[in-house]
């Protein structure tokens, strides 16, 4: 057996190189397809948005008033406020019908004693999936 012949023949190499990038592209397309059809990629678009409310009850009217102060601006069909009597409200229920921004009111009305209850502005995602409680605020006791 020639040694030097051994050393210089590499006709096995590009087989084996072909075979090891034919594995990884499989794997990498199994990866890719696999993660829009478990709808991996689909979630992150769908963040909550970041905003805080104030909210200022009227004890004698059972109104409350709610404040968007600070945060992002959000539509206001994906918002509702619960720990209403009524149940929830959507925000366009209550006459909100642009965008819900910094120093955006809304007025909703318990027809019951606010006191103790607990307030919330609930967003909820486009395809209804997704839902995160904004701010919350519990109702002064008489």
């Amino acid at each position: 057996m020639n040694l030097k012949q051994l050393f210089t023949d590499d006709s096995a190499v590009s087989p084996v190189i072909g075979v090891i990038l034919m594995v990884a592209i499989t794997v990498i397309l199994a990866a890719v397809i696999g993660s829009f059809v478990l709808n991996l990629g689909g979630s992150l678009q769908q963040n909550a948005p970041q905003a805080s409310f104030g909210f200022d009850y009227n004890t004698s009217s059972n109104n409350t008033t709610i404040t968007h102060q600070t945060g992002d601006s959000i539509e206001p069909e994906r918002l509702t406020t619960t720990g209403l009597n009524s149940g929830s409200t959507n925000w366009t229920d209550v006459g909100v019908s642009s965008t819900v921004s910094a120093g955006t009111s809304a007025e909703f009305s318990n027809g019951a004693n606010w006191s103790g209850e607990t307030v919330r502005v609930v967003w909820e995602s486009e395809t209804g999936q997704e839902s995160a409680t904004l701010s919350s605020s519990t109702a002064p006791t008489e």
